[in-house]
């Protein structure tokens, strides 16, 4: 992949220096959930999807908007718009940039549906969004709130260390994932996910729910990506490997086999290293969004 030769998308708002958000990461509420199910659950979100309040509140999908999300205010921001300057930040804005160009061009030609470009916020260690408190260990996530991208890429280290993913489209992968569930959000298919968690008879199904979601946004990915491959020839020998990797490696099974050396796949919120493998592939293969429909398999 030759980043160094695509532009370089202005809708990154880099928080990277801000200090003093005390919020933290979520609240979990109620105290309900046990310090193991929390680990567990946080190694999962640590992966690639929404926001892993997500994860852990199952039928409580969008909690943040329904219930105003965290209180803490925030300190005055002293944030760049734009472009960044550093190598990292320049990769972000121009896999950004990609996106926008892909999006811009497939979504009303294939769906109907304008696409709007959703801002990309790097951060350090903590930060505010539009679902409350962001945090490194949560992962990359996308806020249907404030239509935002939130990315630690630290996360991309740790990508390869601790998950057995790595390399330049690996991690535009992530970010065309993110991305993926900006979709979802302008084809209106997060609203119908959070009213079907809310009925939800049971924890399990919200999962399978949350599954399908995150299975889509994978998929979503692999349309993008062969689109770009279409268009801009944006892949080198070896890329599809790397996110097919990357795709394997953040599996429920493989991540809680990893956490807790036992699989629950009731508890599943992603998708298997084979089902996350499989749609990526889908996508890739089909460059349709329609090819996408996990909810009809």
């Amino acid at each position: 992949m030759r980043w160094e030769d695509f532009r370089r998308s202005d809708n990154v708002e880099d928080r990277r220096g801000e200090t003093g958000y005390a919020g933290g990461g979520p609240s979990f509420g109620g105290g309900q959930l046990g310090i193991g199910a929390i680990v567990v659950l946080g190694l999962i979100g640590w992966a690639l999807g929404i926001d892993p309040r997500l994860l852990i509140g199952g039928a409580e999908m969008l909690s943040g908007a329904r219930h105003g999300g965290q209180t803490q205010s925030a300190p005055p921001p002293s944030r760049q718009a734009g472009a960044p300057s550093d190598q990292m930040g320049q990769f972000v804005a121009a896999v950004l940039a990609e996106n926008e160009d892909v999006w811009t061009d497939i979504l009303p030609s294939q769906k109907g549906v304008a696409y709007v470009k959703p801002k990309l916020v790097l951060y350090n260690g903590s930060t505010r969004s539009g679902c409350g408190g962001a945090s490194a260990s949560m992962g990359p996530f996308y806020c249907p709130n404030d239509q935002k991208v939130y990315l630690d890429t630290s996360f991309f280290r740790d990508m390869k260390e601790k998950l057995g993913g790595g390399g330049d489209f690996a991690y535009a992968y992530v970010i065309a994932h993110e991305i993926g569930h900006h979709v979802q959000n302008l084809l209106g298919i997060l609203p119908k996910v959070q009213a079907a968690q809310q009925r939800a008879s049971s924890k399990a199904q919200a999962n399978a729910i949350s599954v399908r979601v995150e299975l889509m946004a994978d998929c979503l990915a692999g349309v993008w990506a062969a689109n770009a491959q279409k268009k801009y020839q944006i892949l080198d020998p070896g890329d599809i490997d790397k996110a097919v990797r990357t795709a394997q490696a953040i599996g429920d099974d493989r991540l809680q086999k990893a956490a807790q050396g036992y699989i629950v796949p009731d508890s599943f919120t992603h998708g298997s290293a084979a089902q996350r493998e499989q749609w990526l592939n889908t996508g890739l293969k089909s460059g349709e969004v329609d090819a996408c429909n996990t909810f009809a398999r």
